[in-house]
């Protein structure tokens, strides 16, 4: 599994840690408010929402406090309204290309914040369009297989319609387009012995590129007080980090 994918299951892992703080269901209920804001609140008509509700339940969110958030982008309970999509682009330390998307009810705040990071950490923000070239919109799941054949199982997705997978002892990530997310997630929940860790749409670089110790520490410090913005939703990048690096950063988390 390339450095970037384990990146993004050390993340994900580090999620339960976030959810402790109620930092991670702020995110999530800002996702399921904007969601349903611009789809509607029936999830069976509203792909974006039921991803959204979906995460949330994996998180283990109240689906009294689910349900509160639907019903608030809805207009139901009113508002949801101030809340802007923002992406932000920029460079880390050693260049790699970064981007940050974010929910906001202040673009001024969420701006000076993210600029702020990336100044600290070494790098830079950039103009529009200037990295997200680098990436693709592509639909990612992620699960565990606990005493299972990881390669099995990675064989049976492809049959389902799994674009490409990368395999790290237990862990399984799998890449596929729009379209087949909802039918390839449908195909893993069916394969016993297999947990469906996360399913999302998510920004997947075409290429990474590898950087050195000191400068693969500095982004990986860089993403991480980025994502501890509450405006900001996800952050994404190219780099692939060495194994050094990301059990070290790990370790850190």
């Amino acid at each position: 599994m390339s450095g970037h994918s384990k990146w993004s299951t050390i993340k994900h892992k580090k999620g339960a840690l976030d959810a402790r703080r109620g930092q991670l269901f702020t995110k999530l209920t800002r996702e399921i408010i904007v969601a349903a804001r611009d789809g509607g609140a029936d999830t069976d008509m509203n792909f974006r929402l039921r991803l959204a509700v979906q995460t949330a339940k994996a998180a283990n969110m109240p689906n009294d406090t689910i349900d509160r958030a639907v019903k608030k982008g809805a207009g139901v309970d009113g508002g949801g309204d101030d809340l802007q999509e923002v992406l932000y682009e920029g460079y880390g330390p050693g260049g790699g290309a970064v981007l940050v998307q974010a929910l906001t009810d202040n673009r001024n705040r969420t701006a000076s914040d993210v600029r702020s990071r990336f100044a600290r950490a070494g790098g830079n923000l950039a103009e529009t369009g200037a990295v997200a070239w680098a990436f693709e919109n592509k639909g990612v799941i992620r699960v565990e297989v606990p005493g299972g054949d990881s390669e099995e199982v990675a064989l049976e997705a492809v049959d389902a319609g799994a674009d490409d997978f990368e395999i790290d002892g237990q862990d399984i990530e799998f890449t596929v387009d729009f379209a087949g997310l909802e039918p390839l997630r449908t195909a893993l929940d069916q394969i016993e012995g297999v947990d469906v860790a996360s399913a999302e749409m998510a920004m997947v670089p075409t290429s990474t590129i590898p950087l050195n110790r000191s400068q693969g520490q500095q982004t990986l410090r860089l993403l991480d007080t980025l994502e501890e913005l509450d405006d900001v939703q996800k952050v994404y990048c190219n780099v692939d980090f060495s194994d050094e690096v990301l059990a070290a950063y790990e370790v850190a988390s």
